[in-house]
């Protein structure tokens, strides 16, 4: 067999190359989507650097938009940065009227707008903020120039009490003028509290007349009752409700579980959206209406990027995948010439009935170690069947070598032909039918055609008719045998095969126990158990007591064994109703087999 050659087409050869062929096209295909996805990366840069540009046009037209009520001025300053990018900028209104265009090109009627410029409106995606109003949109909120003063002499006062207590600060000018202290160590500005309240929070008084209106239009859109709650807006736009008393404003807000239901149901985000709306309706006169911004290429009036490849970058790209895939041929026959020494090796190692040598801790060597185990299990097997045939052998010879010596006894006229001879007999006819009933049980066992006939059975008439079988039995053996039955249990068994279990659980115990001792058969529950007090059975015997023709009695003498089959055929029968057979003793104090039997009907092999 070693010498005949795998065909080509079953060759593990041929299967990872095919294999490998196909990992190589597949790993093609994913160079080429790379290869895309790093075009589409590239153009996505360009795109980013495009998106950069539109971003500073935009930023640049809603810092003007936020300063002026109109788009009258903005042309020398578009003029100027479409100069700068070399770019068409158009303005125009919603319905696509152009408000200005720094130059002649294609219609934009049907052009999508790189954003629409709203400085109350902002876009978050080209400002990556989170308000929504632009903060250069100041309108009635910007500080008279006294305001001013007084505000930078407290920031002054509150910078140098900071700085003092060893912190680092600054101070920043926000666009409607208001002076604001800045930590430079982000995280620390619970240490303001350290030089006493904030002395920015509190607002001037041309501020408190507009932060008032604001108030006034925001408690509109929450529907709050002026007479019972007003609406609290401080200078950096947060808002709460204060309750109103006697027609006096509390100092502090109220919790809003001290509110009413109106006032609960507002939550935060609504409060926020009333005060953001309402900054919209101050603002609009100081600002230009929104208007759509458009960038696009001076001569094709398109703002997309577009993308080719060369020819020579094409032939590159076939160059390259074509040295993939022969390198990965070549890679995978020698690899696979590799991986099929060793199993030729093994091959021969079965072949030759000897173990395979086991060279790595890999596939193959897990193979050479199944295949030593597979050979060591069939050594045994054999061992075991060559053995069963000799045992089977000599339980056989002794009852028919006896048989056939009475008989020739009696032909020669040395024994007589009467009851005693006859007795004799039948005594080993009994004995070799019951060697075949076992070895006809456990052939049944073995090929699974063990069946039995379970049925609601009073577990405790069953013990006691075995006890009665042997009761001569132990009496002229001298042992005391007995039963304890707890509830009188009724197991789905099969009557017969209980019966049979037990009794060569009881004969085995009888027969193990000498004169003066005790068998006693037990049941309940589920459990069955047969105890003796007999022999024992040493700690190495354990393991081998339910082989076949095995006896503790290495001279094989049935004075002290039997045919060496019960146990085994009980430990069968015990597992064909689905239960489990134990073993218990001690040496020289005696035995305890334990039956468990399941409660419910046990599915019969075979």
């Amino acid at each position: 067999m070693s010498g005949r050659r795998v065909p080509i087409r079953h060759s593990l050869v041929t299967r990872l190359l095919v294999t490998s062929v196909l990992i190589a096209i597949a790993a093609i295909a994913a160079t080429a989507w790379l290869a895309t996805r790093t075009a589409t990366r590239a153009i996505s840069q360009e795109q980013g650097r495009s998106l950069a540009e539109n971003t500073s046009v935009y930023d640049l037209l809603v810092d003007y938009a936020a300063g002026h009520p109109d788009w009258s001025g903005v042309r020398p300053v578009l003029e100027r940065r479409a100069a700068e990018l070399d770019r068409r900028i158009t303005l125009t209104t919603e319905d696509r009227t152009v408000i200005v265009d720094t130059m002649p090109g294609p219609s934009l009627r049907t052009a999508r707008p790189a954003a629409v410029v709203d400085p109350l409106n902002l876009d978050l995606g080209l400002t990556g903020g989170t308000d929504r109003i632009d903060r250069r949109a100041v309108g009635p909120f910007r500080l008279t120039p006294a305001d001013r003063v007084g505000l930078r002499e407290r920031a002054e006062k509150q910078l140098a009490c900071l700085r003092q207590s060893g912190f680092d600060a600054r101070i920043e000018e926000q666009p409607n003028g208001r002076p604001e202290v800045v930590l430079a160590t982000p995280g620390l500005g619970v240490a303001a509290g350290a030089c006493g309240p904030d002395p920015l929070a509190t607002a001037t008084r041309s501020e408190a007349k507009t932060l008032r209106s604001l108030g006034r239009l925001a408690a509109r859109c929450l529907d709050l009752d002026e007479k019972r709650h007003q609406l609290e807006v401080l200078p950096d736009f947060s808002a709460y409700v204060v309750a109103v008393v006697d027609g006096e404003r509390s100092q502090r807000p109220i919790p809003q579980e001290a509110l009413g239901t109106e006032v609960r149901t507002t939550g935060p985000a609504r409060l926020d959206g009333c005060v953001e709306k309402s900054r919209r309706t101050l603002l609009q006169p100081y600002v230009a209406p929104a208007v759509l911004l458009f960038i696009t290429a001076p001569d094709s009036g398109t703002d997309q990027t577009t993308f080719t490849l060369s020819g020579e970058n094409t032939a590159r790209v076939v160059a390259v995948t074509g040295a993939v895939l022969v390198a990965t041929i070549v890679v995978t026959v020698l690899v696979g010439r590799r991986l099929v020494r060793p199993l030729r090796v093994l091959t021969e190692a079965v072949d030759g009935q000897r173990p395979a040598p086991v060279t790595a801790p890999d596939e193959i060597g897990r193979l050479a170690r199944a295949l030593n185990d597979s050979i060591q299990r069939r050594d045994r097997a054999e061992a075991q069947r060559r053995a069963m045939v000799s045992d089977v052998a000599h339980e056989l010879r002794t009852p028919l070598t006896n048989i056939r010596s009475w008989l020739e006894a009696a032909q020669d006229d040395l024994a007589p032909t009467d009851a005693q001879l006859l007795g004799l007999l039948h005594e080993e006819a009994v004995l070799l039918q019951h060697i075949i009933d076992d070895l006809a049980d456990l052939a049944a066992a073995d090929a699974g055609t063990l069946r039995i006939h379970p049925e609601p059975t009073y577990v405790g008439d069953v013990l006691t008719q075995v006890v009665e079988s042997h009761r001569g039995t132990a009496q002229a053996a001298g042992v005391e045998l007995s039963t304890r039955i707890d509830d009188d249990p009724v197991l789905p068994v099969d009557a017969v095969r209980l019966r049979q279990i037990v009794g060569n659980l009881v004969s085995n115990a009888i027969r193990h126990t000498p004169p003066g001792g005790s068998v006693t058969v037990a049941a309940r529950d589920t459990t069955i158990t047969v105890r003796d007090t007999g022999v024992g059975i040493a700690p190495e015997n354990l393991p081998k007591i339910f082989e076949r023709f095995w006896r503790a009695d290495g001279s094989r003498n049935r004075a002290t064994g039997g045919s060496g089959l019960g146990l085994a055929i009980t430990q069968h029968l015990v597992s064909a109703h689905g239960g489990t057979l134990t073993v218990q003793s001690v040496l020289g104090e005696g035995s305890v087999f334990t039956v468990r039997l399941p409660a419910e009907v046990a599915s019969s092999p075979g």
